[in-house]
Formats: structure tokens, sequence, C-alpha cells
């Protein structure tokens, strides 16, 4: 353990202060001496008064902090890989010990007993199995002259193999050589790994090993239909807010779903003010209250019909904080990317939907978590934020470019620096990423698009990262200004030095009724609403190839 002395000495004269810091001996970082090393430096912040004015200064004491949460960092990421190492270690001296007793008993560790049947242990070892039965069979297969070897996702262990999500397949391979002895391969098995969480994410995508070749089975159904098991009795009617029209629409819908489908209509505190204004009759239209009655509202709705825009299915599904029942949009707006209904055959369509089946669009929603740099530790968090189409993050009024350093699964990415960053969403592909120059993406496709807002490159282009990612977009110390976040254009925060946005997918879709299928949807809105590669043909009588 060595001492560093930094010197430093300001204006009122005070002396040196000592930044103790590791030393990898052995090969192992101590955890608590970093700690101590972090402290010393937060100790002479507080110590050294530091004048406003001095810019020097206050360089100086953010790049300590930095360099202290970096020290952090890597000891946490070094002790990780050690204990990794020593695991590794350990299992290799075990399996060489298990061959040394074979050995003495006079077989060899490729050696097959004679009383097993092959071919029955080739039909058992190409089912599914989960991981404790893997486990077992492991710890047994060097009785029958097996050594299996397990093919792990991100360095997991069998200490971690309840975060491990298991859809498998074994298969044994035997070779038979000139001298008649048959050779054993080893055994091997694939394992679905997603953040660490046990999840049915995957149950669908069995991998299959025919041969040694590696198959993905195909998708069982290329459109997600939904069929009603009992008749809907429950429907949410939202509407969009200062619309003389869609007051007038709202009514009359709402009145003809009472005396022909015979349905219990929940409504917004607004609309029902607004209902009652009109006439006594609307007194069997039902609202809430309070939050509490909103955080159980999916357990009493079956079906949430819309009433405008884009912007009104947005403020549909951030009513629900969980699971979200089936949205059916009428277009009643400016914007119709999520509204394929037209409102003038709403008795037709609803009356279509009700009886069912009907085609849905799994609309994905990103689940967003703020750190600030006060917390002790990352589950210190706010309350978690759900958004449908994107989290901006962008400079604010400052007129210095943001500056963010940016993560996916604690990889660095890049260090985005112009006015900003979009994460966004599929759904959210055709709205604030399209204008920064994004990518067009079928909203069914499970991704999350990274998209920088006028970039100070010309090599910045945008991504489109899988689902299961984990995004951290951080502000550094070393920052000139401090960033914003917006989630869906509302709830903005102020993001300070040392502060980050954690975004990974959520669990909980948004389900949209579609009026053919997801593709027609899609293409027919970024025809109608984007007029996309819209030009006139060419003339027939114009010049010609030879």
């Amino acid at each position: 353990m060595t001492t560093r002395k930094l010197n430093s000495t300001d204006s009122h004269g005070n002396g040196e202060a000592s930044l103790p810091c590791s030393r990898p001996d052995n090969g192992f970082s101590d955890s608590l001496t970093l700690f101590h090393s972090e402290k010393a430096v937060q100790e002479l912040l507080q110590q050294t008064p530091i004048q406003h004015t001095d810019d020097h200064l206050i360089e100086f004491s953010e790049a300590l902090r930095t360099v202290a949460k970096a020290l952090k960092q890597a000891a946490e990421g070094k002790a990780f890989a050690q204990a990794e190492a020593a695991e590794w270690k350990r299992r290799f001296e075990l399996e060489r010990a298990q061959n040394q007793q074979l050995q003495h008993k006079g077989k060899s560790p490729g050696e097959c007993n004679g009383d097993i049947n092959t071919q029955q242990m080739e039909n058992s070892t190409n089912q599914p199995m989960l991981r404790n039965e893997a486990n077992e069979q492991s710890e047994n297969c060097c009785t029958n002259g097996l050594c299996s070897h397990e093919i792990l996702h991100d360095g997991e262990t069998d200490s971690h193999a309840k975060a491990v999500q298991n859809k498998m397949m074994r298969k044994v391979h035997s070779i038979t050589c000139l001298d008649g002895n048959q050779l054993v391969l080893a055994s091997f098995k694939l394992s679905w790994w997603c953040k660490g969480d046990i999840s049915d994410q995957h149950k669908h995508d069995i991998v299959s090993f025919e041969r040694g070749n590696i198959t993905a089975a195909g998708r069982s159904s290329k459109q997600i239909s939904l069929k009603w098991e009992s008749s809907p009795q429950t429907v949410l009617v939202m509407t969009k807010p200062n619309s003389t029209s869609v007051q007038i629409l709202c009514a009359d819908m709402i009145r003809w779903m009472k005396e022909h489908k015979k349905l219990n209509i929940y409504v917004e505190p607004r609309v029902m003010g607004e209902l009652l204004s009109e006439s006594s009759y609307f007194n069997f239209v039902q609202t809430w209250k309070d939050e509490k009655e909103i955080l159980s509202l999916h357990t009493k709705v079956d079906l949430v019909v819309t009433l405008g825009g884009d912007g009104t299915v947005l403020w549909a599904a951030s009513m629900f904080k969980g699971p979200v029942p089936p949205i059916v949009s009428f277009s009643l707006g400016s914007l119709g990317f999520m509204t394929p209904f037209h409102s003038e055959q709403y008795r037709d369509c609803l009356d279509s939907i009700l009886k069912g089946p009907i085609s849905i669009t799994l609309r994905h929603r990103m689940q967003c978590h703020v750190i600030r740099d006060a917390a002790k530790n990352e589950y210190e968090t706010e309350e978690p934020i759900l958004v449908l189409n994107e989290v901006t993050i962008d400079r604010g009024i400052s007129s210095f470019l943001a500056n963010l350093e940016c993560y996916c699964d604690n990889s660095f990415v890049t260090r985005v620096q112009g006015d900003g960053l979009i994460l966004s969403t599929t759904s959210g592909s055709t709205a604030y990423s399209l204008g920064a120059g994004g990518s067009m993406v079928h909203p069914q496709v499970p991704g999350i698009l990274f998209t920088p807002i006028c970039p100070h490159s010309l090599s910045f282009r945008p991504l489109i990262l899988p689902e299961h990612v984990t995004i951290r977009v951080q502000v550094p110390f070393n920052s000139r200004s401090p960033a914003w976040a917006s989630f869906d254009g509302k709830h903005r925060k102020q993001l300070a030095a040392g502060d980050a946005l954690v975004c990974s997918m959520a669990p909980w879709p948004v389900p949209t009724a579609c009026q053919i299928d997801s593709t027609s949807d899609f293409l027919r809105s970024i025809h109608d609403g984007l007029h996309w590669n819209l030009r006139k043909t060419q003339s027939v009588d114009g010049p010609r190839d030879l």
C-alpha cells in the first residue's frame, strides 16, 4: 500500500493532502482501500476552499472526482474478473482430479462403459433440459465416462445459475475409430441469458442441433392475433381535449356502446364533467378519483378507445404503468401513424373488434431511470418513467454543446458532442428520430434506436441496438453545462454533472388494434403521413436504350 502526496497550496496557505492509491501486489484489488481513496479526495475538496473565479481549481476538483469514480469502477471490474477466474480454475482442478481417479481405476477419461447404450443416450440428451437438470447430469457425467462442458454467455458461472434463462439442447457425438473403439466427444449446450433475469422472453426461440448444425426454429406466426375468450364488458374512452367535434363524437359513441352493446364505460374525469354538463343521461359513465385507482385500472378495463391523433395514444399508454389493455385508436388529429381507424365508420369497426379475432401490433416501451450523482448506489433512483416514442437528452437553453458519455451494457459506445441524443423505440422511429436523420423501422421489430441530434462530427451515424441491452447516458464531471431529458415530450428533468439516465426495454408493450395487419398499416401510414418516395413516373415516350 503506497501513499501518493498531492501538494496544493491555496490562497489561505493550506498545505498538502495525501491520496492513498492501490497497488496490485497479489493481483487482487482492495475495494476498501479504493473507498478510502475516494473519501480522501472528497476530504481534500472540502478542506481546500475554491474561489468561484478560479476556473483551474474547479476543473482540477472535477478531474479528481472523475479519477475517484474511475478507480472505484476499475476495482469492482477487476474483483469480478478475479472471482470469475478463480471459479474456472476450481472447475479445471476438479475435472483434472476426476480424470486422475478414472486413470487409477484403469479407465481413460474419454472412454465410456460398455453397458451404456449410446443410442439411448443420444435420444435422451436431444431433449430440452432445464439448468438444474443439466447441472445434475454434469456432476454425474464422469461416472459414465463423459465430461460435459458449458457454453455460457457473458461469463456466467454456476453461482449465478438463477440468473440464467435456459433454452438448450444437448448433443452427444460419437466417432468409431479404425481399431473399433468408440470415442465420445464432449456434450454441449447453449443457454439464453438476458440481463441476469429469468424471463420467458425467448421461450418460442427453440434452437436445435442436428449433426452438428445449429438451427433456429422459424416464427410460428407472421401476425399476432387476439381472440376474445369471453366478450369484453368494460371500455375506457379517452379523447383529445379542447375539440368540439371530438366531444360530439364521444357522446354519440358512448350512447351507442351502452344501448347496443351493453358495455360499461369509463372516461377521464375531464370527459365526465363534459358529458354531465351536456345531459344527465350519462350518469351511468364511471371515472376515477385518485392515482391508486389508475394503478388498478388495467384490471377493470377490457378495451381502450382513443379519439384523436398519435398524441392521444401516447397519453393513453402513459396512464398504465404496467400492463396495457388493447387500444383501438380512431384518427381525429394531424398525425396518424398509430391511428389506423376512421371515425366515420366507428360502429362497424367496433362491432368487428368486439366480436374478434383482431390483428394487433405489440409496440414496445422503454423504461427510464434517472440516477443522481448523490445516490449511494444504482438502486437509489427516481421513479421509473415509461415511454412509447422516445427519450431525448438535449442541451436545453445552454449555448454550449451537450457532452454525453454513452454506454451499452457497461461497454463504452461513444461521447456525444452536439445538440443531444435520442433513444427511441421502433414505434417512435417515425417521430423525432426520423427528423434527426434516423431510419424508419417496423414497429414490431424489437430494438432501440440510437440517434444523435446535430452531432459535431461528420462520421456520427445512427445505430439500431437489440432490445435486450441497457443503455446508460451520463453527464461527465467536466461537462461545461448540464443536460435536460424529456420523456415523450413531457416530464422534463435536468441532468447535472455526474447524473446518469439508464434506459432498457420495458416488459409491458402497448397492444394496438390493426385495421388490416401490422405491415399494411405501417406502410399505409408512411405513404399517407409522410408521402414516402412519392414522385412522378418518368414518361414512356422519352429516350430509350437501343
